[in-house]
């Protein structure tokens, strides 16, 4: 077996997230072939397509969700996630057990909770109108006086195909979204499409990659077997370490001397997250500067398609300042590109702020 090494892997994945260049495509064919895109809050999609997509508007990404061609919905790990209309229709119900074992294990979360009597209430009460959980719950603690408050909400999220309802607001969504029924919705009822078809699509997205990447991305145990069965379909390689990775046949694997420019990724971005071994975008010694303790993911930029560091916004009035926390120093020329990316993202993101500021914190 050929031996891909982990900067060739990080030039794949870069290519199939579009990171290696702008892409010129509509923002549903892009979340497609992104394998979806985590969106634990509104604006993180934004600012993930703009980085990727050439010409993205904010506008784009809020026709499609209003005409339906998008969704946010709980999908992979039990996360929120911006999916294609039909990619969410073919694949909630694929990723059901997973979903449903998010509702196990939990002392106390769930004890005395009847899901066969949950889920036809809530599903009533979605029914009639598109609500919040804030006051989904209330409703439901009536009905369920027993029952943990917490673990009622949480297993209506997960176990009802729930998608939330887009609104005029700056980044599609208000802070705390309605929930409507899926089905209701799209106006049709949800496939459950083989999980192969699953595990083919994220190897398009973030492959080459092992039987372990594709079950940190889905939450779905199992897919060792599952990859063995496709093994006729599939090339496989090895890593430096030895292990098998999968990958489909024609999918883009550039050298690994291909330039990659400065990115910057939002909060919580699949790109750090759908892999086992994530070396190929992220040293391990970095990995607790990203990942928080109360499992928060943070915004990081990219420099030589490395993780490199973090950043964020911070506004005050008519003042909007971006600022980037560097892991480890930066030359003159990554300083130089990362701060034209910088102030591109920052007229993208606030583009009624009157002063527009560019700090890079000391090491």
């Amino acid at each position: 077996m050929d031996i891909l090494t982990t900067r060739r892997l990080n030039r794949a994945t870069l290519a199939r997230q579009m990171l290696l260049q702008r892409e010129k495509t509509d923002v549903v064919a892009a979340v497609e072939r992104l394998g979806g895109m985590q969106a634990q809050e509104a604006r993180h999609p934004f600012t993930g397509l703009w980085s990727r997509v050439d010409g993205f508007r904010r506008e784009d990404l809020h026709r499609a969700l209003h005409d339906r061609l998008l969704v946010r919905a709980t999908m992979m790990r039990a996360t929120l996630h911006l999916m294609s209309a039909a990619d969410y229709m073919a694949f909630r119900l694929t990723l059901g057990p997973a979903l449903a074992a998010a509702v196990t294990g939990r002392t106390g979360l769930f004890d005395g909770l009847d899901l066969d009597r949950l889920l036809p209430v809530a599903h009533r009460l979605l029914l009639e109108r598109p609500r919040d959980f804030t006051t989904l719950r209330g409703l439901l603690q009536k009905e369920f006086p027993e029952a943990n408050e917490r673990g009622l909400g949480y297993a209506v999220r997960t176990q009802l195909p729930l998608v939330m309802v887009p609104t005029e607001d700056r980044w599609a969504f208000p802070r705390t979204a309605a929930f409507t029924p899926a089905d209701d919705w799209l106006g049709s009822e949800l496939s459950s499409e083989p999980v192969e078809r699953l595990v083919l699509r994220y190897l398009a997205a973030f492959g080459p990659a092992t039987s372990a990447d594709a079950q940190t991305w889905s939450g779905i145990k199992g897919l060792r077997a599952v990859l063995d069965g496709l093994r006729p379909r599939l090339r496989v390689f090895r890593d430096e370490q030895g292990r098998e990775l999968f990958d489909l046949p024609d999918a883009p694997r550039p050298d690994e001397d291909v330039p990659a420019p400065a990115r910057f990724l939002p909060d919580f971005d699949n790109l750090v997250l759908a892999h086992a071994d994530r070396t190929r975008v992220i040293a391990d010694e970095y990995r607790e500067k990203v990942v928080t303790k109360n499992l928060r993911v943070r915004a990081t930029f990219l420099w030589d398609g490395s993780v490199r560091g973090t950043w964020q916004v911070e506004r005050r009035r008519k003042a909007a300042v971006l600022r980037l926390t560097p892991f480890e120093s930066l030359s003159e020329s990554a300083v130089s590109d990362l701060t034209r990316e910088a102030d591109a993202l920052l007229r993208f993101a606030e583009p009624d702020a009157e002063t527009l500021e560019i700090r890079i914190d000391d090491l």
